[in-house]
């Protein structure tokens, strides 16, 4: 009888502690699961093996200039990033519009603003001639009093300035940029075109700011200078110039470079995580920076801090398409090869950075991709969507990657999180001397999206 009580005591207290565990206890751990810590060593001996050091993939502080890639023909000062945040984001340089209607409404930010990674937010940025914002540049169309010929757009989605210091040469085909990938193009620094300003001996985000101010319908007169608030800060930016050649657009476009090579994602997770922050990174992120580095083979094309890359490859890629405005010429279309004119650069285009992804809603050079995940996808599978481009000029690295969905998965949560600078607002000015403080457009409509009226 006690034997019989015992035995039913014992299953009460069973079934009383049983009752009282969590949930948690039922979990069951998968057999490959890792620790955070195996997931972490194991991806810096990669990095190790691959690069030597975590140093080649760490993006320096924006302050420390002397570590940020300089163009020795113009040095990164503070005076000169000053003037240049300001003038990037300056709307009353906008005094050279082809329609009244747009003057003083644009500015270099107004297709390339942080809301947007530095991109346009849009499959194809809208300069004078754009009507509205929107959150994130979603929302900028053609102005309803401009001729379709008179907006300025370009026939190809816009880059991001965002890591530019890690590029020796600008655009999608590199055409800006007097050395490195450009040594031998001279012929085709054609006189008369924004090419022709490579003559002037800059490096890439040198010439492409100094071209592009003329581009973009965006002037620095010497009369708006010397008579404006912008003085001083062109005098302490350029002391060493005689003061007759100070106040020039060369100047302004250069003052611009310096801003733009300071404009880092240095505050990524992956970039805290290189510097030894071991909470930066979730163990699915660190499962697909190892994706990344390892069996993705993103890092053959996509190296260095800004992971992005100073070759061309031709992956198969559709030019913009459906609603756009005005059309892609042959030369836009065939990417490299339509600067060089040599067929073997034929449909290639520059590697880019893969920072600050998460925010675009384009991918791609004809921003035929919307997401991370599709671009990952199609590289993944690695079958071409442009009929123009044969088999036979394809990269060699365009091949099927063989990733599963789990990890395609991870690899996409690494890139759109892991590579994320959050705080991208820094590189705004709160105002600027001439009273500007609404950023990146003035047109009526971004005023009211953005609540500056």
């Amino acid at each position: 009888m006690n034997s019989l009580k015992n035995r039913i005591l014992s299953l009460i207290i069973l079934v009383l502690v049983s009752s009282c565990q969590t949930d948690e206890s039922f979990v069951e751990v998968p057999d490959n699961a890792e620790s955070t810590a195996n997931l972490q060593s194991t991806l810096r001996a990669k990095l190790l093996e691959l690069y030597g050091s975590l140093d080649a993939l760490i993006l320096p502080n924006s302050e420390e200039y002397t570590a940020i890639p300089n163009d020795p023909e113009n040095e990164i000062t503070q005076a000169k990033v000053t003037l240049g945040k300001l003038l990037f984001h300056e709307t009353e340089l906008g005094i050279a519009p082809k329609s009244d209607t747009g003057r003083r409404t644009y500015s270099c930010a107004s297709c390339h603003h942080a809301k947007a990674g530095f991109q346009s937010g849009i499959k194809q940025g809208i300069g004078e001639g754009g009507w509205g914002f929107g959150l994130s540049g979603e929302r900028r169309i053609p102005h309803p009093l401009y001729d379709t010929d008179s907006i300025d757009v370009q026939p190809i989605r816009t880059p991001t300035i965002l890591n530019v210091a890690y590029q020796d040469v600008m655009l999608w085909n590199g055409q800006f940029g007097s050395s490195g990938e450009n040594s031998g193009t001279e012929a085709q620094w054609t006189p008369g075109t924004p090419k022709e300003k490579n003559k002037l001996g800059f490096q890439g985000v040198e010439t492409q700011a100094i071209a592009g101010l003329g581009v973009h319908r965006l002037s620095v007169s010497p009369d708006l200078i010397e008579n404006g608030p912008y003085k001083n800060l062109f005098d302490e930016a350029f002391p060493n110039i005689a003061q007759e050649n100070r106040y020039s657009l060369i100047n302004a476009g250069l003052a611009i470079a310096t801003f733009e090579r300071t404009v880092l994602a240095n505050e990524a997770p992956f970039q805290k995580f290189l510097k030894g922050d071991t909470n930066a990174m979730t163990d699915t992120e660190l499962k697909g920076a190892r994706l990344f580095f390892g069996k993705g083979q993103c890092y053959q094309c996509h190296s260095g801090p800004g992971l992005n890359g100073m070759d061309f490859h031709a992956l198969g890629m559709n030019d913009l398409s459906g609603d756009i405005i005005g059309n892609v010429d042959e030369a836009t279309a065939k990417g490299r090869g339509g600067f060089t004119k040599n067929p073997e650069d034929d449909y290639k285009f520059k590697t880019p950075t893969l920072y600050n992804l998460k925010d675009v809603a384009f991918l791609g050079h004809g921003g035929s991709f919307e997401s991370v995940k599709e671009i990952i996808d199609y590289k993944n599978e690695a079958i071409p969507e442009n009929n123009q481009v044969s088999t036979n000029q394809l990269d060699p690295l365009f091949v099927p990657l063989n990733l599963t969905e789990d990890e395609v998965a991870s690899l996409t949560v690494f890139v759109e999180h892991s590579l994320y600078d959050g705080n991208l607002d820094r590189y705004v000015p709160d105002s600027t001397p001439m009273g500007t403080t609404c950023f990146p457009n003035a047109d009526i409509r971004s005023l009211e999206d953005l609540d500056c009226n």
